[in-house]
């Protein structure tokens, strides 16, 4: 470990590659066999699935756990999808801007990816660009969904463990939903937590578990309050 507390070792993986590769996966090239000749390690990774309605806090959030997971010396690749316009086609991009503070970091991989239009949360290049950065030597990759409702699950496919983060004020929807997001999830996080109506959701959340112990945790992304937390539950 370095004096900074960050490890010494930073994965072995050619960033220009990595992103050549991920761009040819979008234009629909799998290019198995660059995976392949890319890939440090055959055995993938801890992949983590961020996902949530709009609003959340889910790119917020994300950050705060890259600072948190850097802190203790772990390499992190982010995955960050975000909705393609129905009109233009194009797509904002906007978790990178969140993500500033890591931009010179050698130990985070950030990657947006706009959703052109498919349904499930994610992207059509999502399963096979998460499959690749699994195997690129960093310790743990983040996929962020885009704002989901009930029905887009399909993170769960491309994820070792699936965190459904909530705001403020979800409480009445908790109760009504039977199936989806809310099934699906491994941990449950109300963010925003310093605002009014938190503790209502998270009981809502406990309840609807009927019985099952799913972790439900509370944290205040912008001021990293309960991130550690989050963090020692996806290690």
């Amino acid at each position: 470990m370095s004096d900074s507390g960050l490890p010494e070792q930073m994965p072995n993986v050619d960033r220009r590659a990595l992103a050549r590769l991920i761009t040819a996966i979008e234009a629909g090239d799998p290019s198995e066999e660059a995976a392949a000749a890319l890939a440090k390690d055959a055995s993938p990774v801890r992949r983590v699935g961020i996902t949530g309605p709009p609003g959340a806090g889910k790119s917020t959030l994300v950050n705060a756990m890259v600072t948190e997971l850097r802190s203790r010396g772990d390499t992190v690749a982010v995955l960050a999808v975000d909705p393609s316009s129905p009109i233009t086609g194009g797509a904002l991009l906007g978790d990178r801007i969140r993500m500033q503070d890591h931009i010179d970091d050698p130990g985070v991989y950030v990657r947006s990816m706009a959703s052109r239009g498919h349904l499930g949360g994610l992207s059509p290049a999502a399963g096979p660009t998460i499959a690749v950065l699994a195997r690129s030597g960093f310790d743990i990759v983040l996929v962020e969904t885009v704002g989901v409702g009930q029905s887009e699950v399909e993170v769960m496919d491309h994820v070792d463990l699936v965190v459904l983060v909530v705001g403020p004020g979800w409480g009445d929807q908790i109760q009504a939903d039977k199936a989806g997001i809310v099934e699906i999830a491994d941990v449950f996080v109300v963010n925003k937590g310093d605002r009014p109506g938190v503790d209502i959701v998270q009981r809502a959340l406990l309840d609807r578990q009927g019985g099952v112990e799913t972790p439900v945790l509370v944290t205040t992304a912008i001021s990293g309050e309960g991130v550690p937390a989050l963090v020692d539950v996806i290690r």
